[in-house]
């Protein structure tokens, strides 16, 4: 079905755990390409209703406040709060972002639950499940941590290793514990209602793996085959929790909805607070319905949802679902749990005012069909060599030539030669190549279509060469500056939906409205004699010191991490108090330092230990210059015997400790003593 027989568009979005703020894989997967396609649709005056929200049940969130001494209400406050603010100051054009813990949302996904169960769509069976006998809980998906099954990693989750990335259940972890209290658990049986996926998979084979072949990403596909060839089962649908929608019919106190049925329910539910007439955004089949997510969430989008949508029997289907893969950052996977992460708003306070800076870097560098990895110097080699030299650098010298030479009036077109007919014919082609990439979800290829029409910009001016033409051809000029402003007019639509912010600047430069996606290709937007504002730079050059803060910031993150992850070694056999007292450890000061010839690890050290001077051979080379360490203070073991390493008679040991990288720190006084001092 083509696009424009669609009525009206419902483009929903991710809902983010609201036990922790947004960050820029979030931003990449999800937000950023929606809010384009959103805009873009907007662009041609179409219908759309554009939902977000926080998903504000789940495990998680309980044990945050579990942890913090808070309650799971406490928690999503505070940070849906963060979440909210910080999509609006970034420029998420949301028609609503709602939550799930209000009122509208517990009716609406109670009511869902309850039609498929009195319609008998539901499958009820009592298995055995981890439980806490201690706190007398069931213990579901994080409230389980153990060995990873397939990579060791000894911290892995009941529902997934964020080690390796493997979707786990509870009952796969090697050496199980309880996240409550630290116990073993034991097996004890409880009773839930399942949604029998496999009933569902003749129709699901047939709409996804016959239907969708050739529209969906090779990745969303991929996955949902895979997961239909390997045979579905019935998946529950409730969970034994206390924080949640709680299952809304008898014989089921102290249960929930599991979090993956009630969280895509709040996409219905908002459009419910949205409009009285939300029904037609979900139910009519003249509505175009697309997902946009993380890879991490394609079989619930694809398979489950859809199977819920299908059992409820009267709503429409996604159209799409346009996955990305996911972002990493300086070579590591971003972690909220290790605070590996640009966190949004934080970034709105390091960067105010350059939003569209981060929407042109993670749409420039999107993870469409595989990984890709942000680094901040990328960040600021896009910003200095494409938005600021490109974009920003055609748009000020255009505003600035017509400032200069006919005071910001849009000058006329007079004759044409053959070079400003083919930029003329360039210009109309670029809405159709951008639309293109556009309504195939590929916004990277958008994007660089985008900047390519302000590359003609640029070549056109320095080709023509404006500024040297005007002293024996002012007519000519005139028609050299009106087709650069054509261009950059064109510019102030083409590119709102990827730099918005940028874009309103410009347009308010030009003296111009934002007009319609149609309009854009015109070759004259700009009409003779219109009077433009004063001109100003669109972007600014992000400075090294900027970005060596943002770099500092991720290596102490980096360094805590590896503080809170050291474990020590076991202690060593005990010794008796004499064989301590044998022990001569001094303070000394080195007072010369030389790297060992041949070698890669060996310093050879002098150190006033305030009873001589003595040579010593140490293996810290490798951490350490020479010139660095010379008037530190050291402990050195000074009765040591001595021992000949590479020619050189070494005379003691110098004390070191390894920290969380390996790396060897010197054990030093805290204050400066006598040489010679005794450690004890």
């Amino acid at each position: 079905m083509n696009d424009k027989n669609f009525k009206r568009y419902t483009i929903t979005t991710a809902l983010p755990y609201a036990n922790g703020p947004v960050h820029i894989g979030h931003l990449a997967g999800v937000y950023v390409p929606a809010d384009i396609y959103v805009r873009y649709l907007r662009a041609q005056g179409r219908d759309v209703a554009f939902i977000g929200g926080s998903d504000e049940h789940g495990v998680p969130i309980t044990i945050k406040a579990r942890n913090e001494g808070i309650t799971p209400q406490d928690v999503v406050d505070k940070y849906h709060g963060i979440i909210k603010e910080s999509f609006k100051d970034f420029g998420i054009s949301f028609d609503i972002y709602s939550r799930t813990s209000n009122e509208m949302h517990h009716k609406t996904a109670s009511e869902f639950f309850e039609k498929l169960y009195k319609e008998g769509k539901f499958i009820e069976k009592s298995n055995e499940q981890y439980y806490d006998a201690e706190n007398n809980m069931f213990l579901a998906d994080r409230y389980i941590t153990g060995e990873c099954p397939h990579c060791g990693y000894e911290k892995a989750y009941g529902d997934q290793c964020e080690s390796c990335g493997t979707s786990l259940s509870a009952t796969d972890l090697i050496n199980p514990k309880s996240a409550v209290s630290g116990n073993v658990p034991v097996m004890k049986e409880t009773k839930h209602w399942y949604l029998p996926l496999d009933q569902y998979e003749p129709w699901l084979k047939e709409w996804i793996v016959e239907g969708h072949k050739d529209d969906w990403r090779p990745n969303v596909y991929g996955q949902c085959k895979s997961w239909i060839d390997n045979g579905l089962h019935a998946r529950a649908v409730t969970r034994d929790l206390d924080w949640g929608v709680k299952v809304p019919i008898e014989g089921a106190d102290g249960k929930v909805l599991y979090v993956w049925f009630d969280a895509p329910i709040g996409y219905i539910s908002a459009t419910k607070e949205l409009t009285p007439d939300w029904e037609k955004y979900w139910k009519d089949e003249d509505t175009k319905l697309v997902h946009f997510i993380g890879k991490d969430n394609i079989v619930f989008h694809c398979i489950i949802f859809p199977a819920m949508l299908k059992a409820e029997g009267s709503y429409i289907m996604p159209d799409n679902v346009p996955s990305n893969e996911f972002l990493n950052l300086e070579g590591d996977k971003i972690s909220t749990s290790r605070n590996w992460a640009v966190w949004l708003h934080e970034y709105l306070k390091d960067f105010p005012e350059q939003q569209d800076v981060l929407r042109y870097v993670l749409t420039a560098n999107a993870p469409e069909t595989k990984d890709n990895d942000f680094t901040w110097k990328d960040f600021q080699t896009r910003n200095n060599s494409e938005l600021v030299a490109i974009l920003g650098n055609f748009v000020n010298r255009a505003l600035q030539l017509t400032k200069k030479y006919y005071g910001s009036v849009v000058p006329s077109l007079n004759e044409l030669s053959d070079y400003d007919k083919e930029v003329l014919s360039s210009i109309e082609g670029f809405p159709a190549k951008i639309t293109k990439a556009l309504e195939g979800y590929k916004f990277r290829e958008a994007l660089r279509e985008t900047m390519n029409l302000a590359r003609l910009g640029n070549k056109y001016l320095a080709d023509e060469e404006p500024w040297k033409v005007y002293k024996t051809d002012e007519k000519r000029v005139e028609t050299i500056l009106n087709i650069a402003l054509q261009i950059v007019a064109n510019l102030g639509i083409l590119a709102d939906p990827f730099l918005p912010f940028s874009m309103n600047k410009l347009r308010e430069m030009l003296n111009m409205e934002l007009l319609t996606w149609d309009e854009a290709g015109a070759t004259d937007l700009l009409k003779a004699g219109h009077q433009m504002n004063k001109p100003a730079l669109l972007f600014k050059q992000i400075e090294d010191k900027e970005i060596a803060a943002q770099v500092q910031k991720l290596a102490d993150t980096k360094e805590a991490n590896a503080m809170a992850e050291h474990k020590a070694k076991p202690a060593k056999e005990n010794i008796g108090f004499d064989d301590f007292t044998k022990l001569d450890i001094r303070v000394g000061t080195i007072l010369e330092a030389e790297k060992i010839k041949k070698t890669k690890k060996l310093l050879k050290i002098k150190v006033d230990t305030g009873i001589d001077q003595r040579t010593v051979v140490s293996g810290i080379a490798e951490f350490y210059k020479p010139e660095d360490i010379i008037g530190k203070q050291v402990s050195i073991l000074v009765n040591l015997a001595p021992k000949n390493l590479k020619g050189i008679d070494s005379q003691g040991m110098i004390l070191m400790a390894e920290d969380a990288d390996g790396k060897l720190v010197f054990v030093e006084p805290s204050d400066k003593v006598g040489e010679g001092s005794e450690v004890r």
